[in-house]
């Protein structure tokens, strides 16, 4: 009763690595109740585990086939990981079984939205002969009215003024112009399509090096958090570099709201620009020939070189598996060797694994993000792999997006 009196309190202060402990002891005791494995299943998918979130939404599944919550769990899961057909047919389930909740009806209209989407584009694809929507977009058509009082690009370029003025009308709670968004997504894109793979950068002794982690799809102002980042890169492109991370896709984009986001306060069309645009963002940095930094981590395979990264044909969604797929989604443990990742995707690498990528491609150490750390960054096997996590107050971000895009989809529902 003490242990079950904690994990009611755990949950709703978003304590979710906590409440996993709990619900973890409390399955020790007890593997066969259904609703432990639900709301552990639950914390997972918040704290982006979604191949352990999967695990346990079947395993309640498998205990009780009328607890409702697990196939609701299970869609999540699938959804986060790119399965939409598996995530449609258990929230098909659970609005059969509750056909009253609009919450459930509004995710199973919106994952049957993205099947359709698929299976569409997927009829119409030409091979290599797909528009790139910045083909298609027409600067000199887009009118700016005289009431605009934004920041304004001088000449079509980005400034360290107009970077003061962008960020002085967000704190406002200001928009940029559709055609200064436009054209900063336009320039980017051409910038980042004249990178490597894998950017090789020379530093200075005497200056300093920061590495942020997550950049974006938190919180209400993602879109402000990028047209800012991209901006300064525009800036300050050989003295400002970014990274493509696990979220840089379009699956995650739809699921934690940025694609949303960016339809509301601008167009459809630019959401399918940020998409081209994040296919070309570098998967990873060297520093000095010694440092290599990326937002996920190694690889199931002990024979990966610098040269492959560089090799790697970015343009793409993030396939399921590989060498681009792991820079994106990996993460470190504590256990020697290599196991399944607790995400589902990727793979989790164990000091030794790091060990021998260094040794291999003569580095120092690797650095990257990906996992929330307490104090912001976290030194592990053996001082080779450091985790940088910047962002925060991130559990409540993560907690006021979901609110947000609930709320968005109620009123939507409103409208219609």
């Amino acid at each position: 009763m003490q242990l079950m009196n904690r994990l009611e309190k755990k949950l709703p202060q978003q304590d979710f690595n906590k409440a996993i402990e709990l619900y973890s002891k409390a399955i020790d005791i007890n593997p066969n109740v259904a609703v432990y494995y639900g709301n552990r299943s639950f914390a997972y998918l918040k704290t982006e585990c979604f191949g352990y979130a999967l695990t346990d939404a079947s395993k309640a599944i498998e205990l009780d086939k009328s607890y409702v919550k697990g196939y609701y769990r299970r869609a999540a899961a699938h959804m986060s990981l790119g399965k939409f057909k598996l995530a449609l047919r258990d929230y098909e389930t659970v609005t059969t079984a509750r056909p009253n909740d609009k919450d459930a009806k509004a995710k199973y209209m919106e994952c049957n939205k993205i099947v359709k989407k698929i299976a569409f584009e997927k009829a119409i694809a030409v091979d290599d002969c797909k528009k790139s929507i910045a083909d298609s977009i027409n600067l000199e058509n887009m009118v700016i009215e005289d009431e605009y009082l934004g920041p304004k690009l001088e000449d079509g370029k980005v400034t360290e003024q107009f970077m003061k003025d962008l960020m002085e009308s967000y704190k406002k709670q200001g928009k940029l112009h559709r055609k200064y968004a436009y054209k900063i997504l336009l320039d980017v894109k051409q910038l980042f399509m004249s990178q490597p793979s894998l950017v090789d950068i020379k530093i200075e002794d005497k200056n300093k090096f920061t590495v942020c982690g997550d950049i974006h799809d938190r919180g209400s102002f993602s879109v402000e958090c990028i047209f800012t980042l991209f901006g300064f890169k525009l800036l300050y492109p050989d003295h400002f570099f970014m990274s493509r991370g696990n979220h840089e896709s379009q699956t995650m984009n739809q699921m934690y709201g940025f694609e949303g986001e960016v339809k509301s306060k601008y167009t459809a069309q630019m959401s399918e620009l940020f998409t081209e645009v994040y296919n070309w963002l570098p998967l990873a940095h060297c520093l000095n020939s010694r440092v290599l930094v990326m937002h996920g981590g190694l690889f199931s395979r002990d024979d990966v070189t610098l040269d492959e990264i560089r090799k790697i044909d970015r343009n793409r969604q993030p396939p399921e598996d590989g060498v681009m797929c792991e820079l994106l989604w990996s993460d470190p443990q504590e256990q020697q060797g290599r196991a399944p990742s607790k995400r589902g995707v990727g793979v989790q690498f164990g000091p030794d694994v790091t060990e021998k990528f260094v040794q291999l491609n003569k580095l120092d150490y690797i650095i990257r993000s990906h996992e929330v750390k307490n104090e912001g960054y976290e030194k592990a096997h053996n001082g080779h792999c450091i985790t940088v996590f910047s962002a925060p107050n991130y559990w409540y971000c993560l907690l006021l997006s979901i609110h947000t895009f609930a709320e968005k989809q109620v009123q939507n529902r409103n409208v219609k």
